[in-house]
């Protein structure tokens, strides 16, 4: 493109040897600076930065040799991976050069490390001393051929020109290249457009048409990017609509449906031709109200139990729909989803009692052990680590499991529980894992989840996680660290978001000296630990527990019962095996046998007291409601000093005989505990 004209000739290397004033000075500024004299950098800085990259960098700016170039597999191998942005930028390089058309500029497209793909020149142009270096694989970085507008553009990432003496190896000073980066949509660079010639042909405007084309490339690639965008979005909601187990209908403004999916044809029980055209209404047999008030009123509707029974067609589901409207709001159509009620049955029946229902309240009891255990469960709730709960049977932990799970963030999740305890070996893992159909001889048809799909969403309770088969903790192992499960029978993996709590009663360290539990497994699901304490180790809280089992059962009756003192006395002296479960079962049979609403000894089991005191604690002995009052003080009396005495002998022989350590876990000082001990003809 002719511009304003500039005195030059040619010597034998081909280099341009400039008259113009300006290229004068920069010339200069070169010539100084390459030969290290001093030098006022007096021209534009993004030039002499690069200048100062290239010195950095070692290259040579005598070397007059041909550029490196890529050889022809890695060419080949470029142009494939650069096709499309070739296929776009084409058309624009070749608009482009037509306006420079016959006068020995080249329009050349880089990808984003300065190797060119793509030109468009005069057929001399190889040939031509100064664009001898233009031609497909060559390399224009800065490393490799210096300050140029190429490389300097993909440095700097803005477009920019290049002119003469501003290059900074000798055998481009007859050059003028104007450059542009092009970007993707994440604002990296991916190519580079260019127009380089003659540099007395140069031109301000050179670089905006550069620019412009860029920019016009970008647009394109953008609209490309979107098309291929709308594209994926039409066939992924295609494969959606034609896969999904719900039905689907489309609707015009008028009821007409124009367009359905496979499973509504299947739930509608009829051919597409006897649906498609044909009015929503009539399909239902005159009862599809809710969809006419959808396309008149713009109302959607959702869970409409629909039933039609016709001699073509005969089907129960829920539909719901929702208006289609234009950008002015306008009601154009509508969207009905059809369920199978038979699916919504399954469902329900599937998810239903999955749930949790006791909380931190429902824990009863003030000593320091349970507020304790109460108290680690509380601050672990928050968290989504593993929970170990450690206790004997009977002890609460489903109770303690309940209430974590009402107290995390999972509390509107399932709460599913699982007792390895009492499912035989083979059948844990179609437990926890699900199965397919035809997975195993006895399988159900149509295979079924397992416990880790059906809590997907909220906790996962395994209690006498101990008793678990060895093969299936490897299982539920992997289940744990990565968060996926495979049914048995299938290959396909299905993702799961649970939170674990496991519980045993048995000492899980042991077991794994034993060889019956997997360290790993102990190390994945004891990430916070919680014992729970035995009952006979919180005979505070036993006339607590009692108290409230018995009220419980009270309201249940519309009455209140009253306790004779010496039952809870004896309670208190009982070692309780069963712990909680086995005291409320006592509660239960002292109710059931209560002939009144007064709790006496009679009602208690005979080994809860035989072994305190076989005399006064005989059924023969056990005080009759209908002695006089004073023979029933006196008994209590009698009952209440042997309660205590075995009480006294149960701790001495649990301490070795130490009367100090008695006393003190008696309450009492030690002169009140030898007097007792006399009292009661103790000998120590």
């Amino acid at each position: 493109m002719p511009g304003k004209l500039i005195k030059y000739t040619i010597d034998g290397e081909g280099i341009a040897m400039v008259a113009d004033s300006y290229q004068d000075h920069i010339l200069l500024t070169w010539k100084n600076y390459i030969s290290g004299k001093n030098w006022t950098p007096a021209i534009r800085q993004q030039i002499v930065e690069s200048w100062n990259r290239c010195n950095q960098a070692g290259v040579n700016p005598y070397d007059n040799s041909i550029h490196n170039k890529l050889d022809e597999a890695a060419l080949h191998a470029k142009l494939l991976e650069k096709q499309e942005l070739i296929k776009i930028a084409k058309p624009f390089m070749a608009n482009l050069y037509k306006f420079v058309q016959g006068s020995g500029f080249v329009v050349v497209l880089t990808d984003e490390q300065g190797y060119i793909m793509e030109m468009f020149g005069d057929e001399d142009t190889l040939s031509n001393p100064m664009t001898k270096n233009f031609f497909r694989g060559a390399s224009w970085r800065e490393e490799a051929a210096g300050t140029n507008a190429i490389g300097t553009a993909l440095v700097i990432k803005k477009p920019i020109q290049v002119s003469g003496a501003e290059h900074y190896c000798q055998k481009h000073h007859c050059l003028t290249c104007s450059s542009a980066p092009i970007f993707d949509d994440y604002g990296r660079v991916i190519g580079i457009l260019d127009m380089s010639g003659a540099f007395y042909m140069s031109h301000l405007h050179t670089l905006g048409m550069v620019v412009a084309a860029a920019e016009a490339i970008m647009a394109q690639l953008d609209i490309q990017r979107k098309n291929r965008e709308l594209v994926l979005v039409n066939r992924r909601l295609t494969n959606i609509f034609n896969t999904m187990s719900d039905g689907v209908l489309m609707i015009d403004n008028r009821g007409i449906v124009n367009q359905l999916n496979p499973a509504a044809k299947k739930i509608l029980n009829k051919e597409e031709s006897e649906i498609l055209g044909v009015s929503f209404d009539r399909i239902m047999n005159g009862k599809a109200v809710a969809t006419w008030r959808m396309l008149n009123n713009k109302e959607p509707y959702a869970d409409i139990e629909l039933m039609v029974d016709t001699k073509k067609s005969k089907f129960h589901c829920w539909a719901s729909g929702e208006p289609l409207t234009d950008e002015q709001g306008k009601v154009i159509g509508g969207l009905i989803i059809l369920r199978p009620i038979k699916h919504v049955q399954n469902l329900i029946n599937r998810f239903s009692g999955y749930h949790a229902t006791l909380q931190f309240s429902d824990i009863i009891g003030e000593s320091k052990e349970i507020l304790e255990a109460i108290r680690i469960a509380s601050l672990a709730a928050s968290t989504s680590s593993n929970i170990l709960l450690q206790g004997e049977s009977g002890t609460g932990k489903e109770i303690f499991a309940q209430a974590i799970h009402n107290r995390s963030e999972l509390r509107n999740g399932p709460f599913v529980a699982l007792n390895c305890g009492v499912i035989p070996r083979e059948l844990i893992g179609s437990e926890l894992f699900g199965y397919v159909e035809g997975a195993f001889t006895g399988a159900v048809r149509g295979g079924k989840p397992g416990k880790f799909e059906l809590a997907s969403g909220g906790t996962l309770f395994l209690d006498e996680i101990g008793d678990m088969p060895l093969e299936q903790q490897v299982a539920l192992l992997r289940v744990l660290q990565e968060k996926k499960v495979t049914r048995i029978g299938s290959d396909k993996v299905i993702p799961v978001n649970v939170r674990v709590i496991c519980a045993t009663n048995k000492n899980l360290p042991q077991e794994i000296e034993k060889g019956t539990f997997r360290q790993d497994l102990y190390y994945r699901i004891n990430v916070i630990s919680i014992n729970i304490p035995p009952l006979r180790n919180r005979a505070q809280d036993i006339p607590l527990l009692f108290r409230h089992f018995l009220d419980k059962i009270g309201r249940d009756r519309g009455c209140k019962f009253y306790v004779e003192p010496q039952v809870i006395a004896c309670l208190q002296n009982y070692a309780w095996p069963g712990n909680v479960r086995e005291l409320q079962n006592i509660v239960e049979r002292a109710v059931s046998l209560a002939e009144s609403e007064v709790i006496t000894m009679a009602h208690l089991p005979m080994e809860l007291y035989a072994q305190q005191n076989p005399v006064y604690f005989s059924k023969e002995s056990v005080v009759s409601p209908n002695v006089n009052e004073i023979s029933r003080r006196e008994q209590r009396r009698k009952i209440a000093n042997e309660a205590e005495r075995q009480h006294i002998l149960l701790l001495l022989a649990k301490y070795g005989g130490n009367v100090s350590v008695v006393a003190r876990e008696f309450g009492v000082s030690r002169n009140t505990l030898y007097r007792k001990m006399r009292l009661y003809a103790i000998e120590n």
